[in-house]
């Protein structure tokens, strides 16, 4: 694994909610962002007929939120396909999860979960590019994607131990995002 994809992966995998960023918010009155952790970690493993010469490394994020005011749990898996630009930037690319695979089978303790190189693909957003900046110890992207009326940006910063996160979504013009502000992710 190429060193820059290593230190992403250190990065970005492991388990991290914003439960800090909450309680702050309830003591100061009001809950503005939802609930949320992520469970993420490299499932090379469980991708199968992958070709031996395929570079990069897939990545599987469960993705679980709770909305304010709500007690429900939203789980909404997300798998990525990372490759390296150069020796200081990464790419992440999202992929589609196999129609055949339900959201509640997509996690990374599931060991029977498999998915098949050859049916797996690209979504049509991205991909994006994270910057490695050695002074501050971070990767930041700000990526932005229009795809069928709609508009997808992702502004992050990713540290160790620590992840902002903030995903602005427009619709024909109108803000579809309830909160300003990223989501403060602490590794727990």
């Amino acid at each position: 694994m190429k060193p820059i994809l290593k230190k992403f992966a250190d990065i970005l995998c492991g388990t991290l909610d914003n439960q800090a960023q909450i309680d702050a918010e309830i003591a100061a009155g009001k809950q503005i962002h939802p609930y949320a952790k992520h469970v993420t970690d490299i499932c090379d493993h469980k991708i199968v007929n992958r070709p031996d010469d395929h570079p990069g490394i897939y990545i599987l994020e469960e993705s679980y939120y709770v909305q304010p005011g709500k007690t429900e749990i939203e789980l909404k898996p997300l798998f990525f396909y990372i490759t390296s630009k150069d020796d200081n930037s990464a790419l992440l690319h999202s992929m589609q999860i196999p129609e055949d695979i339900k959201p509640e089978e997509a996690t990374n303790a599931n060991q029977d979960l498999v998915f098949d190189w050859n049916e797996i693909e690209m979504r049509p957003w991205g991909p994006a590019e994270y910057t490695w900046h050695e002074d501050k110890q971070c990767f930041t992207v700000d990526h932005e994607d229009p795809i069928n009326g709609v508009t997808f940006r992702l502004v992050e910063t990713l540290k160790y131990g620590e992840l902002f996160v903030m995903e602005l979504v427009h619709k024909e013009g109108v803000k579809l995002t309830p909160y300003d502000t990223p989501i403060h992710y602490v590794k727990i």
